[in-house]
């Protein structure tokens, strides 16, 4: 059985949330037992979700489904489950976790409604359609989900068994790491009598009225200054993003867009093609990472021919692209269009780069990823061990990168149920990002999950045994 994760450095509150939850679980067995966790930031939720499945199993196995943007329906993405589950169809103990509401978009976007809604209108006639699962359900979302799935699926909110509140105070500062790049355009401008030991937490406001600064100077000359402040604002929203460090989600995902828009604007005005499709391949990025597909592709495919025009077919930025593309069409399953892109991505780097590069191992590793997702093992495995080799050889044993093949490769073995080659690959990867980026970033907390969800798996086949998952 894992070590009891009880979680001896949360402050007495979240400490009370994260007993009352684990109480809950237990006391639920057997039934259907639906609780509502409330937690605003990423790294924090994945942190509680870890330790709670590490301390419940293996008594109790753990699962977790993410709602789907094309249907986000509550009942369907644990019918899905239960559907491949042998042992959930066997009604035997078990905890859902339910994360990716808090990603489904709140405005319309040009549809009749948005995906929360779609996600509200679902779940309030889902009562007697989740009674045929006896588990417990934990429906983590934010509170601004909150708010509106208590006005907008009444229904579902009254027969709710209770609702736990985790709190993680926001970062309202930027790092030492991400001011740098600021920094160095500041002091090369006329605004550079700042003191240097507010950089250590320099508020992201500030920065912001820096740039309005800026642009408020009657004798300003060069808007070159401008576009790198405003990429490298877009830049920091963006990670922030990223890590779950935003008290605000939707309003410095906004900023973040309006800061490359700003960047964009003026690069086009000005005719800087090469800067622009940067910019544009940025925005792209933003937008495909919200799962905002529609307004990515024209911002991609603008970056792709811009950069073929200025560059020549034959170059390694418009690899990258073509990467990006397929990247796109993938996460919306158009497998057949994603294909041929990574092929073209990845033979241009190779030619152009060389078989040893950083960026072919991308290509095969992103590849690899495409043939798993369609069950094409034999096809993906060979593309993941290059990968992976490559990636040691370049990086090194210990880079974050080659975690992320081990943590592939271990999935595609899990998929074929040799547990026992994928069980060892997890704790390698673990150990890598334990070591370079801490316990509690979220890829090592989402490896530390896989491992569970591996240990909940393999406990039901011949070569099952005690996995351990030490956060």
């Amino acid at each position: 059985m894992m070590r009891n994760l009880k979680s001896d450095h949360l402050d007495q509150q979240n400490q009370d949330a994260y007993d009352d939850l684990i109480v809950s679980i237990e006391a639920g067995i057997g039934r259907l037992n639906l609780l509502i966790a409330v937690c605003d930031y990423q790294d924090f939720r994945q942190e509680i979700i870890s330790r709670y499945q590490g301390e419940l199993q293996p008594d109790i196995h753990c699962y977790h489904v993410t709602i789907a943007r094309n249907e986000p329906s509550l009942k369907a993405a644990i019918q899905q489950l239960v559907a491949r589950e042998e042992y959930l169809q066997q009604h035997q103990p078990a905890v859902i976790t339910v994360t990716g509401v808090e990603k489904l978009y709140f405005l319309k976007l040009d549809e009749s409604q948005s995906e929360q809604e779609k996600f509200f209108g679902y779940l309030q006639w889902t009562r007697e359609a989740l009674r045929e699962f006896p588990f417990a359900i934990v429906l983590w979302v934010t509170h601004q989900v909150l708010g509106n799935l208590i006005k907008k699926a009444p229904d579902f909110w009254s027969w709710r068994n209770g609702v736990l509140h985790f709190v993680c105070k926001p970062k309202n500062v930027v790092s030492v790491q991400d001011i740098q790049p600021i920094m160095n355009i500041i002091n090369n401008g006329e605004l550079s009598n700042l003191d240097d030991s507010k950089y250590a937490g320099l508020p992201i406001t500030d920065l912001e009225k820096l740039v309005e600064q800026l642009q408020q100077q009657g004798d300003y000359k060069d808007p070159k200054l401008l576009i790198s402040l405003y990429l490298q604002l877009g830049n920091i929203y963006e990670r922030r993003l990223d890590q779950g460090e935003a008290p605000d989600y939707q309003q410095e995902q906004n900023s973040a867009i309006r800061y490359y828009r700003k960047a964009i604007d003026l690069q086009t005005g000005l005719n800087l093609e090469t800067d622009l499709a940067t910019s544009l391949n940025n925005l792209g990025y933003i937008y495909y990472s919200q799962g905002r597909y529609d307004q990515a592709e024209p911002l991609y495919l603008q970056a792709l021919e811009l950069r073929k025009r200025l560059l020549g077919d034959n170059h390694p930025h418009v690899a990258t692209s073509l990467n990006n593309l397929a990247l796109l069409y993938s996460s919306q399953g158009r497998y057949d269009q994603a294909e041929p892109l990574y092929l073209q991505a990845l033979e241009l780097r190779k030619r152009l780069l060389g078989d040893n590069h950083p960026d072919v191992a991308t290509s095969l590793n992103n590849l690899g990823y495409l043939y798993y997702y369609q069950g094409r093992y034999d096809q993906a495995k060979p593309l993941y061990l290059q990968a992976l080799e490559l990636r040691k050889r370049l990086l090194g044993d210990n880079h974050p990168y080659v975690a992320t093949n081990l943590n592939n490769l271990a999935g595609l073995y899990e998929s074929q149920g040799r547990y026992d080659q994928g069980e060892p690959l997890l704790h390698r990867a673990l150990e890598i990002y334990q070591q370079v980026l801490g316990d509690n970033h979220p890829n090592t907390l989402t490896v530390c999950e896989n491992l569970a969800q591996l240990q909940a798996r393999a406990s039901n086949s011949p070569e099952a045994k005690n996995f351990k998952c030490i956060v």
